[in-house]
């Protein structure tokens, strides 16, 4: 059985805040991976587990451009945000700089859970020791009892629609989805959650397009689609 999750008085007071059109608003938490510096700290891989994971092991980074894979994120999702809020989505990120220590997985998961999402999607970038590695994949959590049986079907099928979305924006190769029970980010999530994999910033053509302002932008319009036909909504707001 989970912990009872107890709000923070600020964000209590930031729901009291919200005209009351916005409570009736669905919320999509838009999880920029990573940050400026990694977290060697190790935090519990779910709820009430003995086994630890590190927090947060900095990410990968661009082979040709150079580009930190938390700024690429944070570049994506920044394009994504007024995409969704003008489809009448309410936005919460769990960062909007690249400028500090990571805060960790747990603390992603929990901001999403406080918000009450409707959907926690979380921008990732991919890398290989392989430089022909290539493609878009989604992950989304195993089903575990007492920890992710409650948002299993939902993060499968979210996945499943933002993966097509993301491969038809990109033309990617397609490397489809993968379920993952060792996500810390996914077991403390108690609302459906995905993980997306852009493309690979170890492959010198999939760097150098993720890098183009264009390109994010399909990224962009592609999580858009993803994630208004998740929450059955129109996706014009993405064109």
């Amino acid at each position: 059985m989970r912990p009872v999750l107890v709000l923070s008085a600020v964000f209590v007071g930031a729901l009291l805040a919200l005209p009351a059109s916005a409570a009736k608003e669905p919320v999509v938490v838009i999880d920029p991976g990573h940050d400026l510096r990694a977290n060697a700290a190790t935090e519990p891989i779910g709820p009430g587990a003995t086994t630890r994971k590190i927090s947060d092991g900095g990410g990968t980074r661009g082979v040709i451009t150079g580009l930190a894979e938390a700024e690429l994120n944070l570049r994506v999702a920044l394009r994504l945000r007024p995409l969704l809020e003008a489809a009448g989505i309410r936005v919460v990120m769990t960062r909007t700089k690249t400028a500090h220590k990571s805060i960790g997985n747990v603390a992603r998961a929990r901001i999403a859970n406080e918000a009450g999402a409707a959907l926690f999607l979380r921008i990732h970038a991919d890398g290989s020791t392989d430089p022909s590695a290539r493609g878009t994949h989604t992950l989304y959590p195993a089903r575990r009892r007492g920890w992710t049986d409650d948002v299993y079907v939902a993060s499968r099928r979210a996945a499943r629609i933002v993966q097509a979305e993301l491969v038809g924006a990109l033309a990617f190769p397609d490397r489809g989805l993968q379920e993952r029970a060792d996500f810390t980010g996914f077991n403390w999530s108690d609302v459906p959650v995905i993980l997306v994999e852009m493309g690979f910033m170890t492959n010198p053509k999939e760097d150098r397009l993720l890098g183009t302002v264009a390109y994010q932008r399909r990224v962009a319009r592609g999580l858009c689609r993803g994630a208004l036909r998740t929450l059955r909504r129109s996706t014009t707001a993405c064109s």
